[in-house]
């Protein structure tokens, strides 16, 4: 067997990780009640990507609250109906031998939009259709959105809540890990981004303030779930924006979010700020995680654009990241892992027994 760091198993808190091949959360707007309970469409798409050899399957962006969905079709955790679903959806990833998370987010300004596929009808989705009010750091729309209102202190109150009723739901369906979502311009990035953020009280201006309510959350999650339980923090290192949010500010905060009980960091970018050029290549964000895992000393994984077994490796293995997040790959082909196994010259011994006719010989 060739050694191959992608395949050395990572142990964070109470959970060991069989390689550093995870699956990124990705929307698929397939919620076809309208009620943010998983369909069978979510336990086959993670389900395959578990049976395909993944580390870490970790579930979509699953809304806190009803007004915290993109979308009206996404899936949420926040009542034990949604739960009870995604209990089932875990059972089958693990059975396949991966471990499970979830990814807890609050869209803000960028909540109650068109799904991305189903209907040619972008933005934001009117009262009438559906959608419902939007909240956000400021007063500030998103491009081509309607504006949002400004959170006060109850609503901030609220949303701190949401995030730690909805981790105690994660643990109780079974999670192995929770995620929190502060990346893509949603509303924890909103607060964090200088671009967003343009309150004058504890939550805006200086980098203390603006990061003060993602710590909050922190906390407020981490003192509701287990010590076994890792917890991730995905966080976009930059807008990509003069004045926005940047590397350096992620690393300090990735910093202070490890002393308040965060464990280890999901490196993507963009998404807070449009019309904004995005250097897009292979691996184009694997220097952002890099940056971050330097200067905070922190463990981080990288995404985007990475697409081959070689490219993977050697991104772990040369110190980088210390697993890899795929995405598109893993749609594209949900055992990505089991084929990279194969040419990396790697046996692994969780070949699903229905599938070992497949196998192909040792490179």
């Amino acid at each position: 067997m060739t050694a191959s760091a992608l395949f050395e198993p990572l142990t964070l808190r109470g959970i060991t990780f069989r390689n550093r091949l995870w699956v990124a959360p990705m929307c698929q707007y397939s919620v076809a009640k309208k009620d943010g309970v998983p369909e069978d469409w979510h336990l086959v798409h993670l389900g395959a990507m578990a049976a395909g050899g993944a580390g870490l399957v970790i579930a979509e962006a699953s809304a806190v609250s009803p007004e915290g969905r993109i979308s009206d079709v996404d899936t949420g955790i926040w009542n034990d109906e949604q739960a009870s679903a995604w209990a089932r959806i875990v059972r089958f990833i693990h059975s396949q031998g991966a471990a499970a998370g979830i990814q807890l987010g609050h869209a803000g300004r960028k909540a109650s939009i068109w799904p991305a596929w189903g209907t040619d009808r972008r933005g934001t989705m009117a009262e009438e259709d559906g959608g419902w009010p939007t909240v956000s750091a400021s007063a500030v729309p998103f491009t081509g959105y309607d504006a949002p209102g400004a959170l006060d202190a109850a609503g901030i109150d609220a949303v701190v809540g949401d995030f730690a009723a909805a981790a105690r739901r994660a643990v109780a369906a079974g999670f192995d890990v929770v995620e929190i979502h502060a990346a893509h311009g949603y509303l924890l990035h909103q607060f964090l981004s200088p671009l967003s953020n343009q309150r004058t009280d504890e939550f805006g201006g200086s980098l203390e303030n603006r990061a003060r309510l993602l710590l909050t959350v922190v906390k407020a999650v981490r003192a509701t779930i287990p010590d076994t339980v890792p917890l991730l923090v995905r966080f976009s290192a930059t807008d990509y924006a003069p004045g926005g949010w940047d590397e350096r500010q992620t690393a300090t905060v990735a910093g202070w979010a490890a002393a308040a009980g965060a464990d280890f960091f999901d490196i993507s970018s963009g998404g807070n700020v449009s019309g904004v050029r995005i250097p897009l290549a292979p691996g184009y964000q694997v220097p952002l995680a890099a940056s971050v895992k330097a200067a905070a000393d922190v463990r981080v994984s990288a995404v985007g654009l990475i697409t081959t077994a070689e490219q993977a490796e050697r991104i772990v293995a040369s110190g980088q990241a210390d697993a890899v997040m795929l995405g598109r790959e893993l749609l594209r082909d949900p055992h990505f892992p089991l084929r990279a196994a194969h040419e990396l010259g790697v046996t692994l011994d969780y070949w699903p027994p229905q599938y070992l006719r497949a196998q192909l010989p040792a490179a």
